[in-house]
């Protein structure tokens, strides 16, 4: 398949006639439905109700909805739209606390904002860097995936849990990118999607994705990545990040330490794929704030209650995998391995 039409069919987030259009993720994978905003308010909103999603499509949306930001404001002076922009850097920067790559992409944007002299200038620059912000997201991710690519052999089948693909980037992905390249060096491989309770990302979102691009794909629910590893279903796993500190504590959907203990004790390696840009060298592990969403995302199904009225639910959207449980972590300028309080400082010194 070409590479430029799958890139251009599933591209998530984008910049069109100083509007930004999304692929409504809700609604897959039913309907591919994109959607066109020219507010900020709005991108906040499809953020923070997952129309978009994934750490580094949210990191480029959130550049786009400060992009809308210049374009709504009426100031008429550097310092009013600066004030402008703060405001609606607030908005967007509360939708997802865990997302690192959500505070990156605003505080670009606002750092560029701040050398403009004009006006004019200054939405011009806002603009341009978030367009090309969301250009160098798919470049990034290519660079990720060949890096990636040579862990993976002939004949591998390989786990991802949660939706770390084309969807969760602007294009490409940065774990199902690695399984991309992997595909696209010319070795054969099968790919185990977990279905992702509660919001189904990997069965709507990855399972879509993966048959849309040609992959030999299988869902499995959460509760048998057991089962597939003892009964040698399953070679290596890849999953993407929403956070990863200094110390190589991996933040990511809730269930990706689940994935990662039983991948230990099969002697299965697990990596982590994701850009520098998901990595927080100031952060703490400890002082990391986990997303608690609502009960009603694991009482029911859309309209169909599941459990009893009035029962308490505790819904992490993100759990922490510990250092020792990952093989290595993939990015854009080569792969960590433990120890990566050494290994992960070095990523950021390489050309």
């Amino acid at each position: 398949m070409d590479n430029t039409a799958v890139d251009s069919s599933l591209r998530t987030v984008e910049w069109k006639n100083n509007k930004v259009i999304m692929i409504d993720q809700t609604k897959l994978p039913n309907q591919l439905v994109f959607v066109e905003y020219d507010d900020f308010n709005q991108v906040a909103d499809a953020i923070k109700t997952l129309i978009v999603r994934g750490a580094p499509a949210i990191g480029v949306s959130g550049a786009f909805g400060l992009a809308l930001a210049v374009l709504q404001s009426k100031a008429t002076t550097k310092d009013e739209l600066i004030s402008d922009l703060e405001i609606a850097r607030k908005i967007l920067y509360s939708t997802r606390p865990t997302a690192v790559n959500l505070g990156w992409g605003l505080d670009k944007i606002m750092k560029i904002a701040k050398t403009g002299e004009t006006v004019e200038q200054i939405k011009k620059l806002v603009i341009e860097t978030a367009k090309k912000m969301a250009e160098d997201d798919i470049e990034i991710n290519k660079a990720m995936g060949k890096n990636g690519s040579i862990l993976f052999d002939d004949n591998d089948t390989i786990m991802t849990h949660c939706n770390a693909g084309a969807l969760a980037t602007v294009a490409y992905g940065t774990a199902l990118g690695v399984i991309r390249a992997t595909r696209e060096s010319g070795k054969n491989i099968k790919v185990i999607a977990t279905e992702t309770r509660p919001i189904q990302q990997g069965s709507r979102l990855t399972a879509f994705e993966l048959k849309h691009d040609g992959f030999d794909v299988s869902l499995i629910p959460d509760t048998a990545v057991g089962y597939s590893m003892a009964n040698g279903l399953v070679n290596k796993v890849v999953v993407g990040a929403d956070r990863i500190v200094k110390t190589g504590h991996v933040f990511n959907k809730i269930g990706t330490y689940q994935v990662a203990t039983m991948a230990k004790q099969h002697g299965i390696p697990f990596y982590v794929a994701a850009p520098l840009s998901t990595i927080d060298l100031e952060t703490k592990a400890e002082d990391v704030i986990i997303e608690m969403r609502k009960g009603n995302e694991v009482t029911g199904i859309g309209d169909k209650k599941t459990a009893p009225d009035d029962i308490n639910v505790i819904n992490p959207a993100f759990d922490m995998t510990p250092p020792e449980l990952i093989s290595g972590i993939i990015t854009e300028k080569g792969v960590a391995r433990a120890p990566y309080e050494e290994s992960i400082p070095k990523l950021f010194q390489a050309n």
